[in-house]
């Protein structure tokens, strides 16, 4: 099967079957989504949805968050992955934010790798979920499963397989694929056991049909 054979056949099952598909979480403004992105690193969707409610509350804009010590902010995280680098991250975050942003969280990708705890993932995450822009974010679920089912080939690195997901995934569906990838990999293509026998995709997945199910 040619490559593009398969993302149009993958892609069309998920148009179809997934019409929405959506990060699992939860904030109220671009600064929540950016705060929540920044604690997810690592770190389940799940624990993060736990912590953000009172976090959110306690410091509920930039300039708020700003003013804060990373050890008040600790506080409120430290039931995360890596607390300690987090609550400086955000408060770093919040600081440039509010002094060379406006305390308005940037659209433009290479603007947001400005910020202290942002990388290209969490980058274009925003720049997707916020402003529905043209971005593939990759995290371990897209990079796993882009392999596994053969859209990617082995590919070493998240930057690697950015690039050959948005070479062939039309620019206006790339905000939604990756959601698509991300709740698959979640749910049905787990890293220790993949559900082979329920996944929708499994007639053009180059893992399934290999034989090593």
């Amino acid at each position: 099967m040619k490559i593009q054979e398969r993302y149009d056949k993958i892609i069309e099952w998920f148009s179809s079957n997934m019409p929405v598909a959506e990060t699992e979480l939860h904030y109220g403004n671009t600064f929540q989504l950016l705060v929540a992105v920044i604690l997810s690193a690592q770190c389940t969707d799940k624990r993060v949805n736990m912590i953000t409610p009172a976090l959110f509350e306690a410091f509920p804009t930039p300039e708020v968050m700003a003013a804060a010590s990373p050890e008040a902010v600790l506080e409120y995280v430290k039931s995360v992955s890596y607390p300690n680098n987090k609550a400086r991250h955000l408060v770093g975050m919040a600081k440039m934010l509010t002094e060379e942003f406006g305390g308005v969280v940037p659209s433009d990708t290479d603007l947001l790798q400005k910020l202290p705890g942002v990388g290209r993932k969490t980058a274009n995450v925003i720049a997707a979920v916020a402003y529905n822009k043209e971005a593939m974010p990759v995290d371990t679920h897209v990079f796993r499963v882009s392999n596994r089912i053969g859209l990617t080939n082995n590919s070493k690195t998240p930057l690697e397989t950015e690039k050959v997901l948005v070479r062939h995934i039309p620019g206006p569906l790339l905000p939604v694929a990756h959601h698509w990838l991300i709740l698959h990999g979640r749910y049905v293509c787990r890293a220790r056991k993949p559900d082979c026998l329920n996944c929708g995709i499994s007639p053009w997945c180059k893992y399934y049909n290999s034989g090593k199910k």
